[in-house]
């Protein structure tokens, strides 16, 4: 014989007990609410900068694909071409041997990028970590040296590289820019804000200072090292001024030279200077996409303090 235990029925919950529904509020990172006007007003502004900043590379773009027949100065402006064509870019290796120019660019931004990467991470290390007399004004020194404009020192740099005999050369390219002073404070601290324990506990164990640098502090800043990287390679790859004076072998010009003389020899057509402007932009993008995600956690860990 069994015995069937008799439960209550569930009642259903009252309709007033129920909470209400929570509304949905819009927060910024900190957690303080954002007003609806405020953030469609935020929105508003990111797009204008986002058409200033993005708008003329597009706009080029467009005009290195569209064909010799397609009007690229009508109003209103036509943003898409008809008929997209890569015989702009044909006729830019035509023109100029603008792959042996993006060759030498290429040399010169990466040597930048190993000397400012391997010189910064040193420099700042020494400031940030090592206890020596006169630490503070050698850190005064790399901020001043922030201040002084490139055109202010540039006739002393060319008298330096004639005196050295590397007027010419792709040497003497890289070398003024070899270690740069913003670089040096980047990685100055991004070390600062490393705890100091953990080399505390490594020299306890009898590491030496190089081997604290390599095996502790370097690993632990790989981020300010892709921001000191990316810097280095814009820096070289951008720069005109300097290798426009320091160079005189036409087979040794950097890209941003040649694509002027492709400019000033076909002035009137913005096709292919629109092209050229492509081809040596693409590079700092693949560079950008390939290191962002290094690049924003690297922001943070050398970002200068007040």
């Amino acid at each position: 014989m069994s015995v069937v235990e008799k439960t209550p029925p569930v009642r259903p919950a009252d309709p007033a007990s129920r909470a209400a529904p929570r509304e949905r509020r819009i927060t910024d990172e900190h957690g303080r609410r954002v007003r609806p006007g405020e953030l469609i007003l935020r929105y508003l502004l990111l797009l204008v900068v986002l058409a200033l900043t993005v708008g003329p590379f597009l706009w080029q773009l467009s005009t290195s694909l569209k064909g010799p027949t397609e009007d690229i100065f009508g109003s209103p402006p036509r943003f898409l071409p008809n008929h997209p064509t890569l015989h702009n870019y044909e006729r830019v290796a035509d023109t100029i041997p603008v792959w042996d120019y993006a060759l030498n660019s290429l040399k010169v931004a990466g040597a930048s990028v190993v000397t400012n990467c391997v010189g910064s991470a040193l420099a700042g290390y020494a400031l940030a970590r090592l206890r020596y007399r006169g630490r503070r004004v050698a850190t005064l020194v790399f901020v001043l040296a922030m201040l002084v404009p490139v055109e202010g020192i540039i006739i002393a740099q060319f008298t330096t590289m004639r005196e050295l005999g590397l007027n010419n050369t792709l040497i003497g390219v890289v070398l003024p820019g070899a270690v740069g002073a913003m670089n040096v404070l980047l990685m100055r601290n991004a070390f600062r804000n490393l705890p100091f324990e953990i080399e505390e506990a490594a020299y306890v164990d009898g590491a030496d200072v190089w081997q604290r640098f390599r095996r502790i502090a370097l690993p632990s800043v790989k981020g300010t090292l892709a921001v000191v990287a990316i810097f280095a390679f814009m820096g070289a790859w951008d720069d005109f001024l300097w290798p426009l004076i320091v160079l005189s072998d036409p087979s040794r010009f950097t890209l941003t030279i040649g694509l002027n003389y492709l400019h000033g020899t076909f002035a009137n057509d913005e096709r292919l200077v629109a092209a050229g402007t492509v081809i040596a932009v693409a590079p700092l993008i693949a560079l950008f996409a390939c290191l962002q995600r290094y690049f924003f956690r690297g922001v943070g860990e050398g970002a200068v303090k007040g």
